[in-house]
């Protein structure tokens, strides 16, 4: 029988490996890379594409603010995010996560950043986490559907489902800050610590930000309040805190009511 070419046998480790949640740029896989180019180097006619090398994470943040600011519309603002090449994590993605929901909702829900699921589907929130996230909008009369935008700081799925890193996060800041501009929400729900943390520029911990608000404004004059949360995946892992972010959704509920936002 003959042996199975290195190539198909590295695209199907890849594949076996990212439905274990492995990525593509793990140390694991860069070595199997390297070694296949190793083996491969007598061969002119084979090759291993090399890693892309990243972009100067101040030059990139510069990029991405300069194209961010030509966005008027939300879809141009997707076509641009899902273009751009100065995040190192899109290397090892199968897609750009940039929304889902309704363009133009008074809320909008920001978590961190794709998962495995979200990675596959190309939507933000929509494994375990995300049916959770619906149920706890559902409670108080919000969905994705109706009157809710949902996206996340970051729109690439980082390795083994870290957190992303500042220089990512930085990156990404003005797609998020333009897509709030052209949205124009009054409501930023923060889901978690990574996303409460960034967008208020502060290290104040979760549990201490959650049940808080704040004013929030962007560099192009978009003013909203934003309310930090528990992340629904922090919910699943630890369900007694449900408790606590049944009172802070009630708190943005009563918020809601007193800013005079109507839900259809």
């Amino acid at each position: 029988m003959p042996e199975p070419s290195p190539d198909l046998a590295l695209t199907a480790l890849t594949d076996w490996w990212g439905e274990m949640g492995v990525a593509a740029d793990s140390d694991v896989m860069k070595a199997y890379a390297r070694a296949q180019t190793v083996e491969k180097a007598s061969s002119p006619k084979a090759s291993v594409p090399l890693p892309r090398k990243a972009q100067d994470p101040e030059a990139a943040a510069a990029d991405a603010k300069s194209v961010a600011a030509a966005c008027t519309t939300m879809e141009e603002l997707v076509k641009a995010i899902t273009a751009f090449e100065g995040c190192p994590l899109k290397a090892g993605c199968q897609t750009t996560v940039v929304f889902d929901g309704a363009v133009g909702a008074d809320i909008m829900v920001i978590g961190e950043g794709p998962g495995a699921e979200e990675d596959r589907t190309g939507k933000p929130f929509v494994g375990k986490a995300g049916q959770l996230l619906d149920r706890m909008l559902a409670a108080i009369n919000l969905s994705r559907e109706a009157n809710t935008l949902i996206t996340n700081v970051n729109y690439w799925r980082p390795p083994n489902n870290r957190n992303p890193e500042a220089d990512e996060l930085k990156v990404c800041r003005p797609f998020v800050d333009r897509m709030i501009e052209i949205t124009a929400p009054k409501f930023i729900i923060a889901a978690g610590a990574v996303p409460a943390k960034a967008l208020l520029g502060v290290s104040t911990g979760i549990m201490k930000l959650r049940g808080t608000e704040h004013e929030f404004n962007t560099p192009g004059g978009a003013e909203g309040r934003l309310f930090p949360i528990l992340h629904p995946a922090f919910l699943l892992r630890r369900p007694q805190e449900k408790s606590r972010a049944w009172r802070d959704l009630q708190m943005i509920e009563r918020r809601m009511g007193e800013f005079g936002i109507k839900l259809d």
